[in-house]
This record gives structure tokens, sequence and C-alpha cells, in this order.
């Protein structure tokens, strides 16, 4: 399945490299840059960068991050610089 209609028959995903099968260790936050949908919000046709595509990232901490508050995004729209567009320390 494609959802971004990007490949072609013979290419695999990008996500799951053709296994069909995405695998995410714990614990699990939703993407905040994405918003959990694992599209690139920037409008690209590609998978979101912070997340690979998964809508979800591997999280350490609940403490959010002081230059994005917790949003992921710069002022510019762009990934923060602080926590690489996570929200999180």
């Amino acid at each position: 399945m494609d959802p971004f209609d990007l490949l072609s028959p013979i290419s695999h995903c990008l996500v799951c490299e053709g296994t069909g099968k995405v695998e995410v260790g714990e614990p699990l936050k939703e993407c905040v840059f994405c918003a959990g949908s694992g599209k690139n919000p920037l409008g690209a046709r590609v998978p979101c960068i912070v997340c690979g595509g998964k809508g979800q990232n591997q999280i350490h901490s609940d403490i959010k991050c002081p230059q994005c508050k917790g949003k992921g995004k710069s002022t510019d729209g762009l990934p923060c610089t602080n926590c690489g567009g996570k929200g999180f320390r």
C-alpha cells in the first residue's frame, strides 16, 4: 500500500521497507509534527521527516521542549531544532 502514491510497482515502501509491518519501540507518543498521520505536513509527498511515516515517536521524557513548547515546530513551520520536531526533550 502506498498512501503517498509515490512508488512504482517495483519499489518498496520507505516506511516498512516492503515487509508490510512497522515496528516502533516503546515508549511511544503520537508524532506532534505530523499529528500522527505519518505524512509530511509541509506538503511534500514524502513521509513525515520527524517520525519517518510511522505516526509515532519514541519519547523518553515527559518534559515539553522549552523552545517549541511541545508543538514540535519552529515559527517557520519546520521541525524544532531543539527537540528535532518531537516536542519533548
